[in-house]
């Protein structure tokens, strides 16, 4: 199946942003919950170490994604960690709720474009369930610019192109349902909007199902790479692992100590 690059409500800048926020708790929630990046670990840390760095980077922040509980783990062994979390649309309160169970977390409250990324964020770039928002030519500016600046950037994809996939996100209202009343900071809108008024689990099934097909195969991944300018300056390490059920598409680039 190819690429279909549909449009998702969370990309559309008339959506109101109190809604994508309660989108975005829900991705954090559930992969803070589920752990579901536990088997990229040794991905950031290679990252962190090949590019002589204690900071993150990440882009594309949404609620804050799985980082809380990827926090505690890498801290295990980079004690010192930082994270700086940034997004184009900023989610100020999940920002704020983040670095208040972390005093190591800061955030960017403007706007910050993955394909331009400001000089002064130095570190690990990364990016969770967001490189699939991109069509091909901003996703390699993406990677282009990571290039340019000479830093090192992780991608991961907790979804594909699949019928699998395609399946579970079909079942995301239910998840919604479920954890919303769990789901910090607490907020009656969220839970008018999740059960008296049902935009947020619909929405979020769109948008589920679209990222779905909007996710970048391993060998599109190596082609954007590919395609970049002075691509062999970088080591890149493009793959898929396992997490439970599901899977985690995964790119790493880190530039090579000879260039």
């Amino acid at each position: 199946m190819g690429r279909i690059h549909l449009f998702e409500f969370e990309d559309q800048k008339w959506f109101p942003s109190f809604l994508r926020d309660f989108g975005t708790d829900f991705l954090q929630f559930l992969s803070n919950k589920t752990k579901l990046y536990k088997p990229i670990i040794p991905i950031i840390k290679k990252g962190l170490e090949k590019a002589n760095t204690n900071c993150i980077v990440d882009l594309g922040s949404g609620g804050g994604g799985g980082l809380l509980w990827l926090n505690s783990e890498l801290k295990k062994d980079i004690p010192n960690l930082k994270i700086i979390l940034t997004d184009f649309y900023p989610n100020i309160s999940a920002f704020e709720f983040t670095k208040n169970q972390s005093d190591n977390f800061e955030f960017i409250t403007t706007p910050v474009d993955a394909r331009h990324v400001p000089e002064n964020l130095k570190g690990l770039r990364t990016q969770f369930l967001s490189l699939h928002h991109f069509k091909p030519k901003d996703a390699k500016q993406i990677l282009q610019n990571a290039v340019d600046s000479n830093s090192a950037i992780a991608i991961f994809e907790a979804q594909e192109r699949s019928v699998p996939s395609i399946l579970a996100m079909i079942f995301s209202p239910l998840s919604v349902i479920f954890t919303t009343p769990f789901i910090r900071p607490f907020k009656i809108s969220r839970i008018i909007f999740t059960y008296l008024i049902p935009i947020v689990p619909l929405f979020v099934l769109w948008d589920g199902i679209v990222s779905s097909l909007r996710t970048y195969s391993v060998k599109e991944m190596n082609a954007l790479v590919k395609s970049l300018n002075n691509s062999d300056a970088f080591d890149w390490d493009i793959g898929r692992l396992k997490s439970g059920p599901g899977v985690v598409l995964y790119l790493l680039g880190t530039k090579k100590l000879n260039y």
